[in-house]
């Protein structure tokens, strides 16, 4: 791993999100988008310009997730100290996790299908809600002829992507990839969506305090929006051009829990059987975890789940971290996000703490890390994980450069 691009709650960039987390400052608020529902309350991308940061002609081709995510794909590769001419364009290709089709883009459309007026509704609609949308123009804008497509497994999506990638720079057939996810759950629909199934914090006279992952008094998640990029290269690849490593790419794992649609295995049989093939995949026993970077969703039953299964298959206790509490739920977005973060916390040698955790659940047997960073010593690897709707987890496994 060469390259890192952050677009998050946090901020615009890698290292603006960086010291958010690093400080546990939450950035859930009220928002209007949301005004008149049960729950009106987020976690947004704050400041961000598109028509400044792609240009007014390309920011008004895409919508606003896909922008989102070309951002944090040129700070990655800028990171990498890559240009699009210094690479063979057919040896690189684009991996993007994906929690399904653009919202916004879909509704605005069919509101103008409903309303007698097929003739208005935007040529691009269809392709910009396409899941493969921010693969295809990522792929587009750094001139990549190699692969790009989307996986779609929810929150999952982007360690799938990660786990692709890796075999296709092991086989050869690639020299770069360029893996994350970008997606936005602040839409009217999807909120009232997770209202109806009951996941959301309903603490909106204090959103700030809203999100708390693994805390007793945690009642929901926070939706949030964002983005990160990885770029992987083959390891012959990177010493060819003398790139500064950020991380290795140790293990993938991934499994289902054929349990329920919506609600998680209460004994959290996929997230753990991700990790155990993870570890096997590197050939790590336990011990070589370092810290956790958890899903942390901040729900009653998905914490207590995951919770349960990493007390089982770490029995040491690393220490835990959960960004959700500081960025919110970004579905897609935030497995990237958290992949990206554990990146950054193994060249930092830096935990980032859990935001809003005030109180640990006690019936939690993990040592999850509150109030400040803490430090840890080099040598150990890390785990990041992400579990999704449907049952489906997936596991990442890194080690120090």
């Amino acid at each position: 791993m060469t390259g890192v691009g952050l677009v998050t709650p946090g901020g615009v960039g890698a290292p603006a999100t960086w010291v958010t987390v690093c400080a546990g400052r939450a950035t859930a608020g009220r928002d209007e988008a949301l005004a008149g529902l049960p729950v009106d309350i987020s976690c947004p991308v704050p400041g961000f310009d598109g028509d400044a940061l792609l240009g007014r002609r390309l920011a008004r081709r895409l919508d606003r997730v896909t922008q989102l995510g070309v951002v944090a794909a040129r700070e990655a590769m800028a990171m990498a100290g890559l240009a699009p001419g210094d690479l063979d364009p057919a040896r690189v290709g684009v991996l993007m996790g994906s929690g399904g089709s653009s919202l916004a883009g879909v509704v605005e459309a069919h509101q103008r299908l409903l309303a007698g007026r097929p003739e208005t509704i935007s040529p691009t609609a269809l392709p910009r809600a396409l899941p493969s949308a921010c693969a295809g123009e990522i792929a587009l804008d750094l001139g990549a002829t190699g692969p790009a497509f989307a996986t779609v497994a929810g929150c999952a999506s982007p360690l799938l992507a990660a786990r692709i990638a890796r075999d296709l720079l092991g086989s050869g057939e690639l020299d770069v990839a360029v893996v994350g996810g970008a997606e936005s759950l602040r839409h009217p629909l999807t909120v009232a969506g997770f209202a109806q199934l009951g996941t959301l914090s309903r603490r909106t006279g204090d959103p700030a305090a809203a999100s708390r992952p693994f805390d007793a008094d945690r009642d929901g998640l926070v939706v949030a929006e964002g983005a990160a990029v990885l770029v992987l290269e083959r390891p012959s690849h990177a010493r060819a051009r003398l790139a500064p490593v950020l991380a290795w790419l140790a293990g993938c794992g991934a499994a289902g829990e054929a349990h329920h649609p919506t609600s998680p295995d209460p004994e959290g049989a996929g997230g753990r059987r991700a990790t155990e093939a993870a570890l096997a995949d590197a050939g790590w026993q336990p011990a070589d975890v370092g810290h956790v970077n958890a899903h942390g969703a901040a729900t009653v039953a998905n914490d207590a789940a995951e919770a349960g299964w990493l007390a089982r298959a770490l029995p040491h206790r690393p220490p835990v971290t959960a960004p959700k509490g500081a960025l919110g739920h970004a579905g897609a977005g935030s497995g990237a996000i958290e992949a990206a973060l554990t990146v950054l916390a193994l060249r930092e040698r830096l935990i980032p703490p859990t935001a809003n955790l005030d109180r640990l659940d006690p019936a939690f047997d993990l040592d999850v890390v509150a109030k400040a960073p803490r430090h840890v010593p080099g040598g150990l690897g890390a785990l990041t994980v992400s579990s999704a709707l449907g049952g489906q987890s997936a596991a990442l496994l890194l080690r120090c450069a």
